[in-house]
């Protein structure tokens, strides 16, 4: 069991105590009382008043601590086998007692050391409890799912009961060495060492009085089989009956992976999942695999309904555990799945890799990388089935983990049609910002002609959605591509093109229509109008100096004045921001201005004899431009100043 806190200020004193909870304590035993941190209290006020519906998951918790401190021994003893004593097997047992009001859950597993009680008691300090207080809604429902999350799940004891009593000693070291945390779940908790004989640890819920439906062995048996039956070790209870004598295990205490599909039901799989997870919500899909021949492993991975609150951090993941011949070797082999499957949770077991195996020879072992080849091709075929026959369902999965998928076209750049398949975007085909279309549907829809795969980046759906930029696609009625995510940068540059149609961009470089009704007929226009307005574009360009690089007509714009457009080798302007965002040193890029020659603003600049209006009419054309596309003013009062004196000036008139 390895659960965490921070403390704040330890007291200590030395003192002569007695008998408690079986373990006899020495003499003279240091004991300190240590104050829980302020967010830790209100953590315990919120479980134990209103956070869990489901008082009974607290049993499901404290099992599936004792089964991860049974998977820590049996790795740790590869190396050690001393550290199994004289118990070598490993077992859980929960016992309750009607007369005291208490339920104990006891393991032979690798118990703790007193500094590890005090550092590791509660693995919320290493998720980080302000970020877990931050997170919740006041939905009990949705901030009870996110307990498992942040590794709090010991603190369901709090909920039942109105003290708790942990008592462990960590494999190898002395009885003496044995260690006693006591709390009620307010202020403080007390830490002593005591004289335990069993390595493992010992936890004594003493119940509140309105959790006394719990001291009954049938409930307890039924809570059990419900949530923990799929538990590979033995969970032994008393057997019940005046004439029953001895334990008897009561879950079927077989890893669930090496059972048959056919005869494992989908409740099974969903609490399976729910343990290894720490999630309280059943998965949206899972897959179920094993491979024999050459190479023999098994595999279930699970896909969540609900994205874990880590999910941007690509270097922290507890997605994936590996078994070795049914033995637990780590919790967070990232070897297994790349970083943009970093969502997927479940289980590997090789019958091929040496059990002290480790990290490092992970990342070099052929073994690893065909497992790891298997297990990516199993999940992009689960989400291909589940795009194809439960859109519902894929819609879900899109919203959730969309943009950690894309993150694949740059890491596995040998899959990326396979992964472009999958994915969805925005489009000016739906009216509404939550429909999407996938690359297939854009190019069964495109227009006679149409060369290219069209898209428009922006900071959010309403900049692209009404952008200047598609005024000529929504006249010709192209569909175009509505990129809002931030990724979305990066992955044009990387996904180039798509079933062989080229990727384009309509706000960088010149735009090419190809064949696409009378786009040439359009061009030519434009470049007859350019012909004839070389002094206008010459003197807008001397009117705004160096904040373009060019200025020149258009044909795209069948509305607006002018756009801005990065050139086609340049960054965009969506990126720069992007970047600038996060700290970068970013020289700005200068864009290139382009009019439309047929707007009554530019007719009017054409004809502008005043150059200190003209001036201001090319300054205001360019900053209107500037905000249509997203981006922020550099002088906002030059702006209103110019905006303000040709309000006047209209207004005179």
């Amino acid at each position: 069991m390895v659960l965490k806190f921070h403390t704040i200020s330890p007291k200590y004193s030395n003192l002569n105590t007695s008998i408690c909870c079986g373990d006899t304590m020495t003499v003279d035993t240091k004991k300190e009382s240590l104050d829980f941190q302020t967010e830790v209290q209100q953590l315990l006020d919120l479980m134990i008043h209103s956070l869990y519906s489901n008082q009974e998951i607290f049993l499901r918790e404290l099992i599936s601590n004792a089964s991860d401190a049974a998977d820590r021994l049996r790795f740790e003893g590869l190396q050690d086998d001393s550290l199994f004593e004289d118990d070598p097997e490993l077992k859980i047992r929960v016992e309750y007692n009607k007369d005291q009001k208490t339920i104990t859950v006891v393991d032979n597993g690798i118990g703790m050391s007193r500094q590890e009680v005090v550092d590791n008691l509660g693995t919320i300090a290493k998720s980080g409890t302000k970020q877990f207080l931050a997170s919740l809604t006041g939905d009990q429902t949705r901030d009870s799912q996110l307990i498992g999350q942040f590794g709090v799940g010991f603190y369901s004891s709090f909920i039942v009961a109105e003290k708790v009593e942990v008592a462990t000693r960590r494999a190898g070291l002395s009885r003496t060495e044995g260690v006693r945390w006591i709390s009620d779940g307010k202020s403080e908790y007390t830490v002593e060492t005591i004289d335990r004989p069993k390595r493992g640890t010992k936890v004594v819920l003493y119940l509140r009085a309105e959790a006394g439906d719990f001291l009954n062995g049938f409930r307890l048996r039924s809570i059990i089989n419900k949530y923990s039956d799929h538990i590979s070790l033995p969970i032994l209870m008393f057997k019940e009956g005046e004439d029953e004598k001895g334990e008897e295990t009561v879950n079927a205490a077989t890893a669930l992976w090496t059972r048959n599909k056919k005869d494992i039901k989908e409740e099974e799989y969903n609490e399976f999942y729910k343990n290894v997870s720490h999630d309280f919500e059943a998965p949206l899909c899972y897959i179920h695999n094993k491979v024999e021949g050459k190479l023999e492993y098994a595999s279930l991975l699970f896909i969540p309904a609900r994205a874990p609150f880590d999910l941007w951090d690509r270097e922290h993941r507890h997605g994936v555990k590996l078994y070795v011949k049914r033995v637990f070797i780590m919790d967070d082999a990232e070897q297994l799945l790349p970083p943009y499957l970093r969502f997927v949770k479940g289980i590997v077991d090789s019958d091929d890799l040496p059990l002290n195996i480790s990290r490092e020879i992970l990342q070099r072992n052929k073994t690893i990388e065909s497992i790891r080849s298997g297990c990516v091709k199993k999940v992009l075929d689960l989400l291909k089935k589940l795009a194809d026959k439960e859109a519902d369902k894929y819609k879900q999965f899109w919203q959730t983990f969309g943009r950690v998928l894309k993150e694949g076209i740059i890491d596995t750049p040998d899959k990326r049609e396979e992964i472009a398949k999958l994915f969805r975007f925005k489009s000016t085909h739906e009216d509404s910002e939550e429909e999407t279309v996938s690359l297939d549907d854009y190019i069964a829809r495109m227009k006679q002609g149409q060369g290219a795969i069209y898209y428009v980046t922006a900071e959010n759906y309403a900049t692209a959605k009404n952008s200047p930029h598609l005024e000529i696609f929504k006249k010709k009625g192209v569909e175009v591509l509505l990129l809002t995510d931030p990724i979305d940068e990066w992955l044009v540059t990387h996904l180039n093109q798509y079933a062989e149609k080229p990727l384009q961009s309509v706000n960088k470089g010149e735009l090419d229509l190809g064949d696409l009704d009378d786009g040439k007929e359009n061009k030519e226009d434009s470049e007859a109008a350019d012909g004839k307005l070389p002094d206008l574009t010459g003197r807008i360009k001397k009117a705004l100096d160096e904040r373009v690089k060019e200025v020149r007509i258009t044909h795209r714009l069948t509305e607006s004045p002018a756009c801005l457009v990065a050139d086609e080798h340049e960054m965009g302007r969506h990126l720069e921001q992007i970047l600038k965002a996060s700290g970068q040193a970013i020289t700005d890029a200068k864009p290139i201005l382009e009019i439309n020659p047929h707007h009554p603003i530019v007719e009017k600049l054409k004809n502008e004899a005043d150059e200190t209006r003209f001036n201001d009419w090319s300054n205001i054309i360019f900053d209107q431009a500037l905000l249509s596309e997203g981006g922020q003013l550099t002088d906002p009062a030059g702006f209103v100043h110019r905006l303000n004196a040709m309000f006047l000036e209209l207004a005179n008139n």
